[in-house]
C-alpha cells in the first residue's frame, strides 16, 4: 500500500509540478526536497512501453555550465553508478504508458540522480542489447540543462554521482550508444562566434 501511494502521489502530484510551465525560483522548498526520499522508484514492467519486441528506455545527459573565468562555456555532465555491476552512467530507465517520454526521462533522472532542470530537445534513438536478456531496448536520451541537485532522492542509498568533464565521462560510461549521444550534446554546444 505504501509502495502504490508513493508511486501516486509522485506521478499525480510531484512530477506534474515539475512538467509546470512556471519554474519557481526556488523550485524545491526543503521540506519537499525532504519528501523525495520517501517516494520509492518506479518498480515492475507492467506498465512499460514495447515497439515491435523492444523494450523503450528514455534517459537524460543532466549537465550544466562550468565557469572557468573567461568567455567559454564549458559543460560538465552528471553521471551516476550503475545499480547492478560497475561502471558509470546517465540516468535511464523505462518508458511507461501513463507518462511522455520527457516525462519519463525525468523522473528516471530525478530518482536516479537527484537532480531536476530543464528537460531539452532530443538527442537521438539508439538501438542496444539487454545486458540480461537476449533482446534489443530502443533508448532516447535527452539533454537536462539542471537547475537544483537535491540532496535527498529516491535512490540515494543504491547510486553515486558525479560531476565530471566530457572527457572523462566518456573516458568511464561502458555504453557505447550514450556516449554517441554525449557526442550530440557536445556538438549542439559549439555555436559559431559572432563576428564583431
Amino acid at each position: 500500500m505504501g509502495l502504490f501511494l508513493s508511486r501516486n502521489l509522485a506521478s499525480h502530484f510531484l512530477y506534474p509540478f515539475l512538467f509546470s510551465k512556471k519554474f519557481p525560483e526556488d523550485l524545491f522548498p526543503k521540506q519537499l526536497e525532504n519528501m523525495m526520499c520517501l517516494v520509492s522508484s518506479r518498480t515492475g514492467r507492467h506498465l512499460q512501453r514495447y515497439d515491435k519486441g523492444h523494450r523503450l528506455v528514455v534517459g537524460c545527459i543532466p549537465y550544466r555550465y562550468k565557469s572557468n573565468g573567461s568567455q567559454d562555456k564549458e559543460i560538465e555532465v552528471l553521471v551516476i553508478s550503475a545499480q547492478k555491476g560497475q561502471g558509470m552512467q546517465f540516468p535511464k530507465g523505462g518508458w511507461e504508458s501513463d507518462e511522455s517520454m520527457e516525462q519519463a526521462a525525468l523522473r528516471e533522472t530525478v530518482e536516479e540522480a537527484g537532480v531536476v532542470g530543464k528537460v531539452e530537445s532530443k538527442l537521438g534513438k539508439w538501438f542496444y542489447k539487454s545486458k540480461s536478456q537476449a533482446i534489443m531496448h530502443e533508448g532516447y536520451m535527452f539533454p537536462l540543462l539542471v537547475k537544483k541537485q537535491l540532496d535527498n532522492w529516491p535512490e540515494m542509498n543504491f547510486r553515486k554521482r558525479r560531476w565530471m568533464t566530457v572527457p572523462e565521462a566518456k573516458e568511464i560510461c561502458p555504453h557505447t550508444w550514450m556516449k554517441e549521444a554525449l557526442d550530440v550534446l557536445v556538438s549542439r554546444q559549439i555555436q559559431p562566434q559572432p563576428k564583431l
